[in-house]
Formats: C-alpha cells, structure tokens, sequence
C-alpha cells in the first residue's frame, strides 16, 4: 500500500467498490473515485465522508493516480485506457482485495444466501472485540488504521472469490443461482469448494447444508447447525417475536446462551457461523453474547417500517430459498398479521431457470403480487416474462408497477413484504408516500 498515491476508483459507486473506497479511506489513504451520474444509494456514505465523485471521463486520469477498476467495466473503458497509457498501477477490485488482507486476520464469508447478513453481524460483533476493517456486499465499508482483523463478503459470481486467500472461509450454503454463469449446482459447489481450500486456518461450514457434507480439504472444517452430531450447534431454540434465544454447544461444551434480535432458522444458522469463528479465534462466549444481542441488522435485510398499522418490509430476496426465509422471518415477528408478498425477479436466466420454486416460494404468503422483471445491465431481455411466472402460482396473483399501487391501498393491519435485488425499494417507498396520503388520519 502506498500513502503517496491517490486510488481512483473507476465505478465508484458499486456496492464493493463503495465499500472498499471506504475503508481505504477509514485506514487513512487518499481516495477518490468515478461513475455515472445516476444517484445510487451507496454514495451517501462516500458524500459524508467527502470523498470525491466525478462524471467518468478520462480527464480524471493524470500522474500520481492508482486505479482500481470495478468488475463491471471492461478494459477499454475511456479512464482504463488513459491509465494504461500513462504507465500507472491497475488493479481489478478482486485482485486489490485480495491482495490487502493479506495484512490482517481475515475471515470471508461466501455461500449462495446469507453473505450479506453473516458478514454483517460478523463485523458487528468482531469490531467490538478488537480492531476490525470490513467490507459488506450491501455497500457498507469501513477502515480501522489499527485493524488487526479483516471480515469481508465473498461472492461466488464468475469464481471472483478464488482471488482471495482469507484465513477463515465461512460457507453459509450452496444453491443453484447465477445462472446465466454457472450450469448446474454441481458448478457451484465445486467453486466453492475451491475457494473454500483456499483458508489458511480453517472452514465453518452450515452442517445442514447436504452439498457441504460432502467437502473434501485438508483443512480443518468445523461444522455447524442444529444436530447435536456437529461441531457446534444451537439447542434449547426459542423464536419469539423479540428474535430468537438459544444454548450453543462446542464440540460438546455448552459455551452459553445467546439473544439474537433477528428472525427466522437462518439467522440463527448465520450467528452460529459467526460464534464458531470468533470462538476460534480466542473471544470469550459472554463479550460475544453481549455484542450478539445488540446488532440492527444490514441494509435491505428486512428492513421495516411503519405506516399507521401496517408495515411495510424492505428485503433483497431474490431466489427462491431467500424468499421462503423472509416469510419465516415474517411469520415469528408478525404471527397474527397477513403477509403479502410483492416480488420483483432480478435477471430472466434466473427467473426461467427457478420458475417453479419462485412460484412454490411465493406462495406461502397470504398474498401475492408481482413487478416486472427487473432490467440489469447484466441482461436486458430473456425468454420469459413475468406473466409466466403468475401463471405458475396457484392462485389469483396480480401484477403492479409504479402507475398501478391501488391494489395494494387496501391493506390496513397486514405486513407488506417487498422483495427483489432490483429497484423495488423505489417501489416500496413510493407505494409508502400514496398510503400516507390516502390515508393521512390513520398515521
């Protein structure tokens, strides 16, 4: 690392090029960084941070500049090509990730659900244990000069993960999903097997999880879950509507009990994932009990709000093994309220490649309503549409979209789930904004 250079980031403004602007920033370098002009919810913190954001053009390019390009963009982008130019340092951001935590104890958490939440409440309770920089997939970064340990996110698309060599790899599951790169879930497992044998000190694995049973390494493997046959596993589960309590036991020892303010098996699945590293690493099961029960949670992971008697959920769930943890979730905190579902797929290859687990996924709301199929830049069109999918659904499913909300105006007492990778957070606060006016003396 070099304090004598400015790091340019050329996509500043996704999630992990967000987040690594910004511990790079916390850890005292110079930063700054380019994009296009469309506000993304990720700048805020760059903005509060005064860190730098300009329009790409290739004028941002000049002596004195290391680069880190993000994923997104091809190598000849106008600033790529301007830097290679003039001789300067390019990295690509996995290949710079996994370059600087090789200075700290890392710990990285992959898998096909539940990186967001686990590395969340990783860096939540192991921030409070010791100096900690992090990085999570929701756009969340942060740098500790003093930082002896490293927890970061690491997402299996396109294998960027085999970048890094973490000290502990956290593997939550294995599910079929990015479809338009992998073929078939066996594809996924062998990559993430991969990566897995990458760990210096050892692999926590989900000891539910049938393909991960099956991880062949030379490395130590600690197992987690619910049977009493693991590793490391909760017993004595109580889920209420405050989130869930439960004994832990390690390899054999009950370490303690915990208060998780979370909902849903998942989340219990995903604190255990962090207990076990964090034991491992020496902490005491009372200070990581304490920092347990104080986590709020990650951005667009459930995320709930009120408007007079309703509430309104905003979730990232977009698979369909996603989707049924956000309605369990919802059914502990809201066991005598209606759930409404309003899904929005994300990508056409995966929406026709799950059509009929989205479909069984969805139904176990009380109702269902749809958004079209979200247009990324990764895939603007495909062989399915979204009428497909409510087709699919076994009972009457109505589509909605920002010009059609009255269906939805309706509802007094239920909670209103809001699903999708996409743009339905704009949805959602749009439908909030119409209800607070049609029904301005219930609030």
């Amino acid at each position: 690392m070099n304090r004598d250079t400015t790091y340019h980031f050329v996509g500043i403004k996704g999630s992990g090029m967000s987040a690594l602007a910004l511990i790079l920033h916390g850890e005292g370098y110079r930063v700054q960084g380019s994009d296009i002009d469309k506000y993304f919810f990720t700048q805020q913190e760059l903005e509060n941070h005064q860190i730098p954001i300009y329009s790409f053009d290739a004028n941002n390019i000049h002596e004195g500049l290391t680069v880190i390009a993000g994923n997104a963009f091809s190598d000849d982008h106008p600033e790529l090509v301007k830097a290679r130019e003039l001789g300067l340092p390019v990295y690509r951001y996995h290949k710079f990730l996994g370059d600087l935590i090789q200075n700290y104890t890392s710990i990285a958490v992959t898998g096909s659900h539940g990186k967001t939440s686990t590395t969340g409440l990783l860096s939540h309770v192991l921030s409070h244990l010791a100096p900690t920089s992090y990085l999570i997939g929701d756009g969340t970064g942060f740098g500790d000069e003093a930082a002896d340990y490293f927890a970061l996110e690491a997402c299996e698309y396109r294998r960027h993960f085999m970048a890094y060599q973490p000290d502990y790899v956290i593997v939550t599951n294995v599910d079929f999903d990015h479809p338009d790169y992998y073929h078939s879930i066996e594809d996924v497992f062998q990559a993430i097997e991969g990566f897995a044998g990458q760990a210096g000190k050892g692999i926590i694995a989900c000891g539910e999880d049938e393909y991960l049973k099956q991880l062949k390494l030379d490395q130590p493997i600690y197992y987690y879950g619910f049977s009493e046959d693991l590793d490391v596993y909760a017993n004595n589960i109580d889920r209420t509507t405050q989130g869930s309590d439960f004994d832990v036991y390690f390899q054999g020892e009950k370490v303690g009990r915990f208060h998780l303010p979370a909902f849903g098996n998942h989340n219990i699945l995903n604190a255990l994932a962090v207990i076990t590293s964090v034991l491992l690493e020496g902490f005491q099961a009372d200070e990581i009990a304490k920092y347990l029960a104080s986590f709020q949670g990650v951005k667009r992971r459930f995320a709930a709000r009120q408007v007079g008697q309703l509430t309104i959920i905003d979730d990232y769930a977009h698979h369909p093994s996603e989707i049924k943890a956000t309605i369990d979730a919802a059914r502990q905190k809201y066991p005598d309220h209606e759930i409404v579902a309003v899904f929005q797929p994300h990508t056409f290859s995966r929406t026709v490649a799950l059509l009929n687990e989205f479909a069984e996924a969805l139904e176990l709301a009380d109702d269902i309503y749809l958004v079209d199929i979200f247009n990324s830049a990764r895939e603007q069109s495909g062989d399915v549409t979204i009428e497909d999918l409510a087709n699919k659904i076994d009972r009457p499913v109505e589509i909605i979209s920002t010009s059609h909300l009255s269906p939805l105006m309706n509802y007094q007492e239920a909670v209103v789930l809001f699903m999708g990778a996409g743009d339905i957070d704009d949805l959602s606060q749009q439908f909030e904004q119409a209800y607070a006016q049609l029904r301005p003396n219930q609030l």
